[in-house]
Parts: C-alpha cells; structure tokens; sequence
C-alpha cells in the first residue's frame, strides 16, 4: 500500500479511529478482519511487522500516535536504513509525537561493492511499528518532507508470508527485528509479511481465504496451532487446519506451503501437565493433514526440531525470547532455502 510518498508494508488499511484523528493501521483490510473470531480481528490492529517505508531527499517527519484504551500505552518506534539498524528510537504514546529521520551522512557514502548484494537498499528508511505486546494500537497522523516509495529494485525480490500464534506475531523479543520471522527473512534475503495472531490463530476461514487471495508471496509458514488446544477437539483442529492448508495450497500450486507442528512448550517439559498427550495429538493430526494433502506444494516441519530445548525461552515456557528466536531462525531458514531454490 502506497500513500503519503510512502510504502505502509504489511498494512491491508488504514481505518478511522474510534475517536480522535490520525488513520488506524490494521494488518488486513477491513473486509477480512471483521470475519475473523472476535480477539483476531482485535490482534490484526496490532502493527507487528508494520513498517512505513520510504527514500528520503533531506529530513522527514512523521506524526505517529497510540490509540488509548489499547493493550498498551506506549511503544518503541525503531528506525533502520534498509537491512542496517539504526540509532534512532522514539517512543510513542496517546499523543501524537512527531519525529525527523534523516539518511546517516556514512550510508550516503557506501561503496557499490558493499551494497551489490543486499536484499534491501540502504537508502530505504524502514520505521518499524512496535508489534505485539510492545505496543497497542497506532495512528498515522501524516508525513512532511521530500520523499518517495521504494521501487522493486530497492527491495527484496521474495517475500515470506507467515501464519501462526503469538510466538509468530512476536510476543517475547525486545524487538520486532528479533523475531523468530524477521530474522527468517532476514537470512533468505525476503521481506516479510507477519499475520501472526496472539492467543487466536484458529484457522478461520477468512484468513485462509485471504492468504490464498494474496499473490506478493513466495514461501508461507503455517504455524497451528497452541492457541487451539482446549478451545477446539482434535477432531476440529484437522478440519480447519485442513481447510486453511487446502485453500492455501490449491490457490498457489507452485509455491511452498510449509506447515509446522506446535512449538516445545510447557505441555512438553512440565512434569504431569495435563495437556501433554493434546499437544501431541494436535501435532499427529497436522501430520496427517499434510501426509493426506492431494497438492505437492504441501510440506511438514516439526516445531520441536524448530525449538530444540528451552533454552531461550521465557519463564512461561511457551514464548521464545531473543536467544530461542535465533536458533528457530537458523533452523527454518535452513529448512525454507532449498524448497525456495526448487
């Protein structure tokens, strides 16, 4: 989506708020947030992976603001120079705050041979939302300075879709950069598109249908789903999830649809915990899903080869922190290569 001289990455609409100005940023359009269950139409407001991007001719403000009343009050906005991190961190909260980024005069100075191979352009501003539990809701108030989007070239030329629960929307990380998604795409030199779903990812059939709709993606990780157990049977879990890798599948013949089984958790590691034999359950029947699929785009990758022990977890045994996120990362990557290589 392009407005404003800018490219609103991973946002599907900017909305109206419920009071106030500014423009609501949501992940999905309105269209297919409003048939979703009701706590994912709320988590498809959160900007988790939401950048504004843009190729600044001299300095650039932005006016950015929290809705109140939200999951949070405040969140960090953090700026990099495409795949460079910067210095710069604002911290936005119920008022609108505006801020001036402007290219580093070194990144102004780089050498071609320094540059030729990577995925993003240097020059591309990236202010990255904060997603997840890190932040609420936020409002776009607008933009001054001489700008423009970032063409093709500027950008990777694959993108990574990924589908799955709050370990995906990226609950724990300090950082949206740190998620176990960003930092998959990251090393197969893709953009990213997060629809990661805290607390809620049931495979409803409205973001299946809108992720088969979709055509700006190369590879999808389906990643369900924790958040079903005890809300749904096995028996209903294998029917949506089917439907949700069906209805991907058969929409891209010749793209990789990867699906893979719950993370090592709790139910894994806690002695007596009363859901461990669900857990494995779950994970039988996605086997089966994909073991039963007609479509050979299909593919199985287990979560607890993802997340090998827990280290790096965080103390609820269930959210990966930094260090968890990375070794996911270094896996699925390596997973991901050759199947987008094929």
């Amino acid at each position: 989506m392009q407005i404003d001289g800018m490219q609103f990455h991973n946002v599907g609409e900017l909305r109206p708020p419920n009071d106030g100005g500014g423009r609501l940023v949501q992940r999905v359009p309105e269209s297919v947030r409003t048939d979703l269950n009701e706590g994912a139409r709320s988590r498809m407001r959160h900007p988790a992976g939401v950048e504004l991007r843009f190729v600044p001719d001299g300095p650039v403000e932005i006016t950015l603001s929290m809705e109140p009343g939200g999951s949070a009050d405040s969140g960090t906005v953090r700026v990099f120079w495409g795949p460079i991190q910067g210095d710069d961190e604002f911290e936005i909260g119920t008022e609108p705050r505006t801020f001036e980024v402007e290219i580093p005069e070194k990144l102004t100075r780089l050498k071609s041979s320094a540059t030729e191979d990577l995925a993003f352009d240097p020059r591309v501003c990236r202010v990255v939302l904060p997603g997840e539990h890190r932040g609420g809701y936020t409002l776009y108030h607008g933009a001054t300075g001489d700008r423009r989007p970032p063409t093709d070239d500027e950008l990777p030329d694959r993108t990574y879709l990924a589908y799955g629960t709050s370990i995906t929307e990226g609950e724990a990380p300090l950082g949206e950069h740190l998620t176990y998604v960003s930092q998959t795409a990251r090393r197969l030199g893709a953009d990213l598109v997060n629809l990661g779903s805290c607390g809620t990812a049931y495979c409803d059939e409205a973001i299946a249908d809108h992720i088969a709709d979709r055509d700006d993606w190369d590879v999808v990780t389906l990643s369900v789903s924790v958040n079903m157990v005890g809300r749904f049977s096995p028996e209903e879990f294998r029917e949506r999830a089917a439907n949700l890798v069906d209805t991907v599948a058969s929409a891209h013949p010749d793209v990789p649809v990867v699906c893979i089984t719950i993370f090592r958790c709790s139910r894994d590691v806690v002695e007596g915990h009363e859901e461990a034999e669900t857990v494995e359950r779950f994970r039988e029947e996605l086997r089966e899903v994909v073991a039963d699929s007609p479509h050979d785009n299909v593919h199985l990758l287990e979560g607890p080869d993802l997340l090998p022990s827990i280290d790096g977890l965080t103390t609820d045994l269930v959210h990966p922190g930094d260090g968890a996120m990375t070794t996911m990362a270094e896996r699925l990557a390596a997973d991901l290569r050759p199947l987008l290589a094929d």
